[in-house]
């Protein structure tokens, strides 16, 4: 088997089984992630990021029983090693994405878990002008900001989605290893 696919599913082994406040467990989360981005036909590098999208929180130390605060960097940088830009940077930019959505949709904050809300709080808040401007200047922002909305819709306890197993053949296609 590919040395990535077996790096990623010892990390699901090791942490998937905890949670950040969100009612599912992170593999649950991040499972059902992919299942919503496999549903409206993204790419299958974008499935890949939306399935990998919290994989920094089993990098860092947690911060609080919130997860790690810039897992989206961790996480990011530590893709960018692993798969092509299409995979590692809306994993990068789902943080800033959250951010952004904040300032640019008025009743998008009222949408948000109250997880998510303490985490934004934590990760900068909502975003400036020149925020906003800079991030919607980056090539990968609308995959960041569909990757986000998955993100915010996969905490549904007792969904039933695809395995992990399911994903390994398009992440040792996708994968630098």
């Amino acid at each position: 088997m590919n040395a990535v696919v077996t790096e990623i599913e010892a990390l699901f082994t090791e942490h998937g089984g905890e949670s950040y406040g969100e009612g599912v467990t992170m593999l649950a989360h991040m499972l059902q992630a992919a299942a919503l981005a496999e549903s409206e036909s993204a790419d299958e590098p974008l499935v890949i990021a939306a399935l990998l999208h919290d994989v920094g929180h089993f990098l860092q130390p947690s911060d609080d029983s919130f997860g790690y605060h810039k897992h989206d960097r961790s996480g990011g940088d530590w893709l960018a090693k692993r798969f092509p830009l299409e995979v590692s940077e809306p994993v990068r930019l789902h943080v800033a994405a959250k951010r952004y959505l904040c300032a640019v949709e008025k009743d998008y904050f009222g949408k948000l878990s109250a997880a998510s809300v303490y985490t934004l709080s934590q990760q900068g808040g909502p975003m400036s002008d020149a925020e906003v401007l800079a991030f919607a200047s980056s090539p990968h922002h609308r995959s960041a900001v569909r990757l986000r909305r998955w993100d915010d819709s996969g905490k549904v306890s007792g969904v039933t989605v695809r395995d992990l197993p399911y994903y390994r053949a398009a992440m040792a296609k996708l994968s630098r290893g």
